[in-house]
């Protein structure tokens, strides 16, 4: 089952944000194991949804329904103001542009700890969001246990913190997209025989030490990568085409071991050593032909 991939839009439809497991790099071999028809689209782990973009970009949701979804609140509000008020935004990250240095990315970081923070306009909120996004170190979204963000600054010398172009144009592939701040297994209120749903959750850490499976305040572990099978196996009942992508991992591999498993080499950027960084496994599990 190969997706068509030659269709390709003219207009450049890509993530607004950089994301921790951004799959940008994985398209190609992603796209190859997606059906060549299908209904409607859920990903219910959004991030920066570059499969997303890239499936608009390819004229390959046109006529269908989107879900995306994703247990970051202050990601999910970031993508409902691009839907709905890019210009506004844009214009505060211009402002965000100019007062931009060290003293004012830790001031706008501290917001998170005031008590009125959630009571902000949702255009700040999002503002903030991308300006930290485009400003901290790698673009890595982390926050502490008190789910405060707590990521340093990063060494940019010209961040693109206000991208016109790239805000105006995902605005418009998300129009008939229902984006909603919910858990991934909100997912089974509303799909149907022969949608497409993509999971790109948190990834099982590939070591006991590995700390970049803290998404939000909550760890992904295997309490929550079993919740997430028994959620693939339900999709699979209902005929649903499901396509997850995860570490390569004993733990993961004889999880779903009765499923296509597949290996890929993906590009890992995020590694305070550089030679942490490079080409690393990860699997693509799709469930068994329907």
């Amino acid at each position: 089952m190969n997706a068509r991939v030659d269709t390709i839009c003219k207009k450049k439809y890509q993530p607004f944000i950089k994301w921790v497991g951004g799959k940008r790099g994985l398209l190609k071999q992603i796209l190859d194991k997606l059906p060549k028809k299908f209904e409607n689209y859920h990903e219910p782990f959004l991030g920066g949804g570059a499969l997303f973009f890239e499936l608009y970009s390819r004229e390959l949701l046109r006529d269908k329904q989107i879900f995306l979804s994703d247990i970051n609140s202050e990601l999910i509000n970031a993508y409902n103001v691009i839907k709905n008020n890019p210009l506004e935004l844009i214009d505060n990250l211009e402002e965000y542009k100019e007062k931009h240095n060290k003293e004012f990315y830790y001031k706008i970081r501290e917001l998170d700890r005031q008590s009125d923070f959630q009571n902000l306009p949702d255009i700040k909120r999002a503002t903030r969001f991308i300006y930290l996004n485009k400003t901290c170190f790698n673009g890595l979204y982390r926050v502490n246990k008190k789910g405060y963000f707590n990521t340093p600054i990063g060494s940019y010398k010209n961040p693109n913190i206000a991208d016109r172009e790239t805000i105006l144009n995902a605005s418009e592939a998300l129009q008939n997209a229902i984006i909603t701040n919910k858990s991934f297994n909100d997912v089974l209120n509303h799909v149907n025989t022969n949608d497409l749903v993509y999971f790109d959750p948190p990834y099982y850490p590939l070591t006991q030490t590995a700390n970049f499976t803290a998404y939000d305040e909550n760890l992904f572990l295997d309490e929550k990568q079993r919740e997430l099978f028994d959620i693939f196996e339900e999709l699979h009942k209902k005929e649903c085409f499901i396509l997850h992508s995860n570490s390569d991992t004993d733990f993961i591999k004889e999880l779903y071991q009765e499923h296509n498993i597949e290996f890929v080499q993906a590009s890992r950027f995020i590694n305070s050593k550089s030679s942490g960084r490079g080409k690393i496994n990860e699997v693509l599990i799709k469930n068994k032909e329907i």
